[in-house]
């Protein structure tokens, strides 16, 4: 596996390298590399697919053109990763992000003929779904965590905040969620 994990950065490597020098076909090969995970890592944040798709073409631009400046202490994916999500994030603070109205959202089949692995399906979309509805301070905080797999201290570090704030921000979204999801099913939330 290390061989493995090893020869795709040597590859990953060269293509930057090549892109660094205008190579137009290893653009094009590292953007069908890393296009749906920057799309979706984007669409998480700012839950609009057009929007979506605009940030992450400006990402990829933007990474091609500050190429000179990657210094390798990451994977390149991962410094892709982080242009996305700052421009997620600063797409957010730009505009008021309009959420699914409740008539849009797909009809949910009853639970009763779900396998489990439908109703882990079922669950992780009511999730999203749920998440999608929350404050944009707790949306973000969630997302960057349990999708993104950012900790705390990285999390500090993307939105400039101290971090104890997003350790207490954390705490509270995931309250308010579980909140939302009960009331959602029409249960009571016991304190």
């Amino acid at each position: 596996m290390q061989k493995n994990s090893t020869y795709i950065e040597k590859k990953h490597k060269k293509l930057v390298d090549a892109c660094a020098r205008d190579d137009r076909k290893a653009q094009m090969e590292i953007y069908d590399l890393y296009f749906k995970a920057m799309y979706n890592t984007s669409y998480r944040i700012v839950n609009d697919s057009f929007m979506a798709e605009d940030i992450m073409q400006e990402s990829f631009l933007d990474a091609f053109s500050k190429l000179s400046r990657f210094e390798w202490r990451s994977s390149f994916g991962s410094w892709l990763k982080r242009i996305v999500i700052n421009k997620s994030l600063d797409a957010i603070r730009k505009k008021s992000i309009q959420l699914q109205s409740v008539d849009e959202l797909p009809e949910i089949p009853n639970e009763e003929n779900y396998t489990d692995f439908e109703q882990v399906e079922y669950r992780l979309e009511e999730v999203k779904l749920t998440i999608q509805k929350l404050s944009e301070n707790y949306k973000v905080i969630l997302v960057l965590h349990l999708f993104e797999g950012y900790d705390h201290k990285e999390i500090s570090q993307i939105l400039s905040i101290p971090y104890n704030n997003v350790r207490v921000r954390y705490i509270r979204a995931k309250k308010k969620l579980l909140e939302e999801i009960v009331k959602s099913r029409g249960l009571h939330v016991l304190n």
